[in-house]
């Protein structure tokens, strides 16, 4: 045995023996205490679930039925199967029922169209505009300013403002 390796406990040799069983030789000391915290708390689920299947079915020990449901509710609860063969083979079908775009013919790597590719615009700008209300009392205020004494009617004909939106294309910079 190895240096250090008569101090470990036999728990720790195992997980030390099945890490170089397959192929795992440089790892960190700590890499055994984790495995061996998962091991442990792993275990403890197991027999906790075994022993509320075996009082619910009112016996007073645990036995070997009690901890194969254990597992197998577990494996079922933490792993989720893949779908199966047939079941992918009809996805695969679908998609490809609908053809690729069509490429841009041109010069260089043929690419997709424009919409469909991540480099499209993707955004719109837009520019708030001040509302109606607040647009009349900044319009008061000025004329106060300006002219107190102005017996000048305000005009409530006025286009309410809205927001408007701008896009930018990306266009290739020349250098």
């Amino acid at each position: 045995m190895a240096e250090g390796e008569e101090d470990l406990p036999r728990d720790a040799k195992i997980v030390k023996s099945l890490l170089k069983s397959m192929g795992v030789e440089d790892y960190e000391p700590r890499v055994i205490h984790q495995f061996l915290e998962l091991w442990y708390r792993y275990v403890v689920d197991v027999l906790t679930d075994a022993q509320v299947y075996s009082e619910h079915a009112g016996k007073q020990t645990i036995d070997c039925d009690d901890v194969k449901l254990a597992i197998q509710s577990k494996v079922n609860f933490s792993f989720s199967q893949p779908p199966s063969r047939e079941v992918l083979l009809e996805l695969a079908r679908n998609r490809n029922k609908v053809p690729l775009p069509k490429a841009i013919p041109g010069p260089g790597i043929p690419l997709p169209p424009e919409q469909d590719t991540l480099i499209s615009t993707n955004y719109q700008l837009a520019i708030p505009k001040k509302q109606p209300a607040q647009a009349m009392e900044e319009t008061e205020e000025d004329e106060e300013s300006v002219e107190p004494n102005s017996s000048q009617e305000h005009k409530t004909d006025a286009p309410h403002p809205t927001s408007q939106r701008v896009s930018f294309p990306l266009t290739k910079r020349s250098k």
